[in-house]
């Protein structure tokens, strides 16, 4: 688990904006401090210096996440063979 970031507030579209510590790679799955999950990186915008992340949530009512810490759950990824040996 990493820390994310801070959830700053939801989108009219519902997605959720978070200003991020730690850049995340896109899927990654984004849960609470109870590790609930609450959704999956989507994209990442703004400057180098000062990047925010767009979450997809995946629970009912994201509202009440403003102005709390997120954390990020890396994706399982496999381990691809190398063909030569």
């Amino acid at each position: 688990m990493q820390r994310l970031g801070l959830i700053l507030h939801i989108t009219p579209s519902r997605n959720i904006i978070a200003k991020i510590e730690n850049v995340p790679r896109i899927g990654e799955t984004v849960v609470d401090e109870n590790l609930k999950p609450i959704g999956k990186v989507f994209d990442i915008l703004g400057p180098v210096s000062s990047p925010y992340a767009t979450i997809a949530p995946t629970i009912r009512n994201p509202e009440k996440l403003a102005d709390r810490t997120v954390y990020t759950l890396p994706s399982k990824r496999r381990k691809e063979k190398n063909r030569y040996g």
